[in-house]
């Protein structure tokens, strides 16, 4: 019986798991939006909830965590000064998952996952967009 567990186990390992939703949630805050197969869309959105949620408290030990979970400083920094502050009065459900059909392959179902009122100039890059004002840069 599975009571009282939560998730799927997506036929990896537990640390196959950890390092792989570490990778999806550095390329998802990085780019905005990802295709995956759908069973993992679902899997990563409550993960990627709480790194939102906790990087709107915007506190040293809150920035810590999220180093320590996703492994990426360019994606915490991201995460921490440009999410945070775009979703400071959302109460939550920043992700959205859209499904896309099947993939050629192997018939899998496919999905987008992103983030709700995204940047589409940041699909593709993998460097923070973080805003300088021009005045103070030539």
């Amino acid at each position: 019986m599975r009571h009282k567990i939560k998730g799927s186990k997506l036929n990896r390992t537990s640390s196959h798991r950890k390092a792989m939703f570490a990778n999806m949630a550095t390329a998802l805050i990085m780019n905005e939006q990802i295709k995956t197969t759908l069973p993992k869309a679902k899997a990563l959105r409550p993960i990627v909830e709480r790194l939102v949620t906790k990087a709107r408290n915007g506190t040293l030990a809150a920035r810590r965590d999220i180093i320590s979970r996703i492994r990426d400083k360019d994606a915490a920094e991201k995460l921490m000064s440009i999410l945070a502050t775009r979703y400071k009065e959302r109460p939550g459900g920043y992700t959205r998952v859209i499904k896309a059909g099947f993939r050629y392959g192997d018939r899998a179902p496919v999905a987008y996952i992103e983030f709700i009122d995204r940047d589409v100039s940041a699909k593709g890059c993998m460097t923070p967009m973080i805003e300088i004002e021009s005045s103070d840069q030539i």
